[in-house]
């Protein structure tokens, strides 16, 4: 059996594309991906991180659910939500990690779990894992002529 090896995006949904822009890029420094003017017409795509998140225009989100992201810098965090005057649920501790959790709400009311994980991440063998990341931004490979050139 094939298995996933990653969530390569989530969907959201929101009412005014211009504002979520903002508010993800201010809160999570999300990263704008230029799709092309007939996909950036009809969504809203930005990178998180590794993954991406993807958007449906309405105008009466219906929000359900959350979707979480992994915070490297926890106290930085916080201070950019105090910041912003970004409310949050009060941070829990998990025991087992030493880790934080809060929730947070998109302008839309998409429900967004941070969590931490000081400890990192390791393999079935006890191994630490790297978390594939790129500060500059990554992009999935394409064929020639289809985008901008991908090294």
């Amino acid at each position: 059996m094939s298995r996933v090896t990653m969530i390569q995006h989530i969907n959201i949904q929101i009412s005014d594309k211009d504002r979520s822009r903002d508010w993800y890029e201010k809160v999570f420094g999300a990263e704008f991906l230029d799709r092309g003017p007939e996909l950036n017409q009809r969504q809203l795509q930005l990178r998180i991180g590794n993954g991406e998140i993807h958007s449906t225009f309405t105008p009466n989100p219906n929000p359900s659910g959350h979707f979480a992201v992994e915070i490297h810098d926890w106290e930085e965090m916080i201070g950019n939500l105090d910041a912003l005057g970004v409310e949050y649920t009060p941070p829990s501790v998990r025991e087992y990690s030493g880790g934080h959790s809060t929730y947070i709400s998109d302008p839309d009311g998409n429900m967004i779990e941070l969590v931490q994980h000081p400890l990192g991440l390791r393999d079935s063998r006890g191994n630490t894992v790297e978390i594939a990341h790129d500060p500059d931004g990554m992009v999935w490979a394409r064929k020639p002529g289809y985008g901008p050139p991908t090294g």
